[in-house]
């Protein structure tokens, strides 16, 4: 990618979300949760300080699961038997998800409960 141009290289980056869609379940569910939220900020109007909190929430989550599965990619494609140390490495990659969403969650019903008047 070294000396590729800019284009190029925002290519080769959609590309990438292109196979992680097409490719990850766990992701296509996020993209929906994504899709989810964002009608909801739409419905409720909420100030920009709430659309930026949500925001960077949900890139938050959709990072965490872009980069664990580019490690499971590399980690399956570098060793695709089983071994114990590669598998503990993509559970706690794995677990970095369950805490971005976690704290995704959270941030939602502090949403919620803000936006009801609790």
């Amino acid at each position: 990618m070294k000396g590729q141009s800019f284009y190029k290289r925002v290519g080769f980056a959609l590309c990438g979300l292109k196979m992680a869609a097409r490719r990850e379940k766990s992701f296509r569910t996020h993209l929906v949760a994504a899709a989810a939220v964002l009608i909801v900020l739409y419905v409720t109007q909420p100030g920009i300080i709430w659309w930026t909190i949500i925001a960077l929430t949900v890139g938050f989550v959709l990072v965490t699961e872009l980069l664990n599965t580019a490690f499971e990619t590399l980690a399956d494609q570098l060793c695709p038997e089983e071994h114990s140390g590669i598998g503990a490495a993509k559970d706690i990659a794995a677990g970095a998800v369950l805490v971005a969403s976690l704290i995704g969650i959270i941030v939602g019903l502090v949403f919620i409960l803000n936006w009801i008047g609790i």
